[in-house]
């Protein structure tokens, strides 16, 4: 077995990218503090062809260099968009007939194993803040969460970590 080089990966250039049909959906980043972490949110909706992503609130916004070191250029290929209140953006998404999911822990969560998409519907995925997770305000606005089930003895995973699980997921799922 033998490692492929680069050059034998067949990447899309920047401009396929632009051009190319997109998996429907919408990743939100919510008073995420870690650049590294949205860099790194950056690089895997790249990889999966995500519509585009929203930093909301303190979210910080590229060109960045700290973001940069993780994204590795793919702040450049996803769509992306500020927005300074992700209450407003959920109701301006929900009134466009996007079906609205926050990643968290609530009482009535969906383990991700049971998460179904419909075809042909565009969904927004919320990740929120390191500490806080997503406010309390923006889940009183929607109406499903998303749960990653864990087994071990802690309560969360990274956010980029949350993010490519659920984006992964997500692709693989509508693609069947």
């Amino acid at each position: 077995m033998r490692k492929l080089k680069n050059s034998e990966l067949n990447r899309k250039t920047i401009s396929e990218f632009k051009s190319a049909n997109k998996t429907p959906l919408i990743i939100i980043l919510d008073n995420v503090r870690s650049m590294n972490n949205i860099g790194s949110v950056f690089r895997s909706a790249d990889a999966f062809l995500i519509k585009k992503i929203c930093v909301c609130g303190i979210t910080a916004k590229p060109p960045h260099k700290e973001i940069q070191k993780t994204a590795l250029g793919s702040t450049e290929s996803v769509d992306w968009e500020y927005h300074e209140s992700t209450n407003d953006l959920v109701k301006s998404l929900q009134s466009e007939g996007i079906k609205v999911i926050a990643i968290e822990q609530t009482e009535d969560s969906i383990s991700l194993e049971k998460f179904k998409p419909e075809k042909n519907q565009l969904y927004a995925f919320i990740f929120g803040n390191e500490v806080k997770g997503v406010s309390q305000e923006v889940i009183d606005k929607i109406n499903i969460t998303i749960e990653i089930p864990q087994y071990g003895t802690k309560h969360s995973l990274n956010i980029s970590v949350s993010a490519g699980i659920l984006i992964w997921d997500f692709y693989s799922k509508i693609r069947d």
